[in-house]
């Protein structure tokens, strides 16, 4: 019976995450974001649930892939297709309407290539390359969720360049070559310091800036990640 437990986790994961791209295409940045950080406490439960039980397996991991896709990738993909949807297109662009918020779904296909080669990748067995899908989640959702950068994204001609810079930016950390430490395995000492140090600047920064605070939180693990890459 136990070796069900962590796949079900993984499958509250994936329910999540479709409750999740229900309320972004209803045009609910809150309660989508909601579901995704939900999806993000499942996502690290069902690997530390199956380490702690010893019943790992090959199942698992696809099955943890597969609901990585649709609450990490397609959800915020969605969300960002509703904010393309509230962009108040200049007249000369109201052609455009109808065809762009379909853009944001490129998020969803580099979020499926980065846990294609996550899979594939025996570097990333104990870190990442490449922005881990959840993180690249609460970044958006944290954009998404923000009043003042909502005054960036809903300026004429203006917000078209932030909505589209955001989905070039995103899908290049999803597949780009940098290191990323993980927050599921820490074995050093730098590394522990490392993540109790993000997991408070997450709590403080959401305290201090609401959701936000979660897109600024994962600018500092980028950062952190860059400084631990470096002083190897």
């Amino acid at each position: 019976m136990k070796k069900h437990i962590p796949n079900t986790i993984t499958a509250l994961n994936l329910i999540s995450g479709c409750i999740a791209v229900q309320f972004a295409l209803f045009g609910d940045p809150l309660y989508c974001a909601v579901f995704i950080v939900l999806s993000a406490v499942f996502d690290f439960f069902d690997g530390f649930v199956a380490r702690l039980l010893k019943v790992s397996s090959d199942i698992g991991k696809e099955l943890d892939s597969l609901a990585d896709v649709i609450s990490f990738g397609f959800a915020p993909a969605a969300l960002v297709c509703s904010m393309f949807k509230d962009y108040p297109y200049p007249e000369s662009l109201f052609w455009l309407a109808p065809y762009l918020p379909y853009t944001a779904f490129i998020i969803a296909a580099f979020s499926a290539v980065r846990l294609a080669k996550f899979n594939l990748d025996t570097r990333q067995s104990h870190s990442f390359i490449g922005m881990p899908t959840p993180a690249n989640a609460l970044f958006i959702i944290g954009i998404a969720n923000s009043p003042l950068l909502q005054v960036a994204w809903t300026t004429p001609v203006w917000g078209l360049i932030f909505l589209f810079s955001l989905i070039i930016l995103t899908s290049y950390l999803l597949v780009c070559e940098l290191p990323m430490f993980s927050l599921k395995s820490p074995s050093k000492l730098p590394l522990i310091f490392a993540i109790s140090a993000l997991v408070l600047t997450i709590l403080l920064l959401c305290l201090g800036y609401g959701l936000l605070g979660l897109a600024i939180s994962m600018v500092c693990y980028i950062v952190a990640s860059l400084i631990l890459a470096v002083k190897k």
